[in-house]
C-alpha cells in the first residue's frame, strides 16, 4: 500500500518524541532533587523514604498498564500518561516536608510508569513490523531527552527557582503532548504479519496477504505465554532490573556524589548526569548497529563488563574529571542492555511481557535510589554507589546465561 511506509516513518517519529519528552521530563526532576532536599530539610535516608513514593507509584501502575493497553491501546494511553506526567511534575517544589513530597512523588511515579510501558507497548509492536533491532534507537531519544533536561536544569540552577524551573517543564510537556499526541492517536498499533513471505516465492493475486497498516484496526489474538515464556520474560526483567538500578541511582545520586562528595560546583555537578545522558543517548544510537553486527548476547555481556568498570571509577575516584569520565563509561555500557530485555520480553508475550519486564527494570531504576539513601547512611554514599557495578555484572552474567533465548 502506497502510504505504507510513511504511516510507519511517522508512527516512529511520534514515539520518539515521547521517549524523549520521558527523559526530558525526568532529567529536568532530578537536577533539581538538591534544591528540594534542602527545602524540604530532608536527611539522606528520609530523602530515599521520600523517593519511595515514585517507586510506589511506578510499579503499581505498571502492573496493569499492560491491560490498558490491550483493551484501549497503547497510543492512547501514552498520551494520557503524557499530559499526567507533565502536570505532576511541578508538584514536588510545592512541598515542605519529606511526607507531602512523598505523596505528590507517588502521582508522579504513577504517571511516569504508565507512560514506559505504554510506549515500550507500542514500540515493540513497531519492531516487529519493520523487523529491525531499531529498540535502541527510541531509548537513544530518552536519553537524549535527559541529557537536555539535565543540561539545562545545570543552566537554570542559579538564576531560576525549582518551582518556576519545573513549571516550565509542565508547560512544554503539555505542548509536546498536544502536537506528538495528535499524531500518533491517528494510527493503531501496527500488526505484524503472521509469517514472512520468501522474495523466491511470490505470492499469486488471489491470495490474501495481511496487512500491518497503522490506521486501519485488526484484530490482535490474545498470546497466551505457557511457563517457559513466562520464567524468560521474568528472567529479561531481572536483566532490566539489574540495569536501570544503575539509571536511577546516578540519576538521583550522582549529582550529589559530585557536589557532596568531590566539591564539585553546583553546574558542573549536575553535567555529571548529562555525561551519563549523552554517553547513554552515543551508545543507544550505534545499538541497532552493534546488535546486527554483535548480536544480543555479546552487546549484554559486554555492556555489563564495560559498565560494572566503569561505577568502580565513578563512585570510588578521588577527582570530579575521572568520577565523570566513569559516569560516561557507565553510560555505554548500560545503553542498550535495558532496550534488549524489554523488547525481548516484548517478543515473547506481548504487552504483558512489556509490563512485567517493565515493572522489574523501571522498579529497579526506582527502588535503586531509596536503597543508596539507606546505604549511603549506613557506610558512605560512594561506597554505595558502587552496588550498581556489582548489579551490572550480575547483568552480564544472566545475559551470557540466557544467550539461547536471545535469538542472535
Amino acid at each position: 500500500m502506497p502510504g505504507h511506509s510513511k504511516d510507519l516513518t511517522r508512527l516512529r517519529i511520534a514515539l520518539t518524541t515521547f521517549f524523549a519528552l520521558d527523559g526530558f521530563i525526568f532529567a529536568g526532576w532530578v537536577v533539581r532533587i538538591p534544591a528540594i532536599k534542602e527545602q524540604t530539610g530532608a536527611s539522606a535516608s528520609t530523602l530515599g523514604l521520600a523517593l519511595l513514593g515514585v517507586s510506589a507509584g511506578a510499579v503499581v501502575t505498571m502492573m496493569f498498564t499492560g491491560r490498558l493497553c490491550r483493551r484501549y491501546g497503547s497510543h492512547p494511553v501514552t498520551v494520557v500518561c503524557g499530559i499526567l506526567l507533565s502536570l505532576s511534575v511541578a508538584l514536588p517544589p510545592l512541598t515542605h516536608s519529606t511526607w507531602a513530597l512523598g505523596a505528590v512523588l507517588l502521582v508522579f511515579g504513577a504517571a511516569y510508569g504508565g507512560i514506559n510501558v505504554a510506549f515500550n507497548s507500542a514500540a515493540v509492536d513497531l519492531v516487529a513490523v519493520l523487523r529491525r533491532p531499531i529498540m535502541p534507537s527510541f531509548h537513544a531519544a530518552f536519553s537524549l531527552g535527559g541529557m537536555i533536561g539535565a543540561g539545562l536544569g545545570g543552566l537554570v540552577a542559579g538564576s531560576l527557582s525549582p518551582t518556576r524551573h519545573l513549571l516550565g517543564l509542565t508547560v512544554i510537556g503539555l505542548l509536546v503532548t498536544a502536537v506528538a499526541g495528535r499524531a500518533l492517536l491517528r494510527y493503531d498499533s501496527p500488526v505484524p504479519k503472521s509469517a514472512p513471505v520468501p522474495k523466491s516465492a511470490p505470492v499469486p493475486p488471489s491470495a490474501p496477504v495481511p496487512q500491518s497498516v497503522p490506521g486501519q484496526p485488526e484484530e490482535r489474538a490474545p498470546r497466551r505465554p505457557d511457563t517457559r515464556t513466562r520464567r524468560l520474560v521474568v528472567v529479561f526483567g531481572l536483566i532490566a532490573l539489574c540495569t536501570a538500578y544503575g539509571e536511577g541511582a546516578l540519576a538521583d545520586w550522582g549529582t550529589l556524589h559530585l557536589e557532596q562528595d568531590l566539591d564539585a560546583h553546583p553546574g558542573i555537578a549536575a553535567a555529571g548526569y548529562s555525561c551519563f545522558a549523552l554517553a547513554m543517548t552515543i551508545g543507544r544510537l550505534c545499538g541497532t548497529t552493534l546488535l546486527e553486527r554483535l548480536g544480543r548476547t555479546r552487546t549484554v555481556v559486554a555492556g555489563g563488563t564495560m559498565a560494572a568498570v566503569g561505577m568502580l571509577v565513578g563512585s570510588l575516584a578521588p577527582s570530579v574529571w575521572a568520577a565523570l569520565l566513569g559516569f560516561a563509561v557507565t553510560g555505554v555500557g548500560l545503553a542498550n542492555i535495558f532496550p534488549i530485555a524489554v523488547e525481548r520480553a516484548g517478543a515473547l508475550a506481548g504487552p504483558s511481557g512489556v509490563a512485567v519486564a517493565s515493572t522489574f527494570g523501571y522498579g529497579g531504576m526506582l527502588l535503586g535510589p531509596p536503597a543508596i539513601g539507606f546505604m549511603a547512611d549506613w557506610f558512605s554514599l560512594p561506597i554505595a554507589l558502587t552496588s550498581v557495578a556489582a548489579l551490572a555484572a550480575v547483568a552480564a552474567v544472566i545475559g551470557y546465561g540466557t544467550r539461547r533465548a536471545t535469538a542472535d
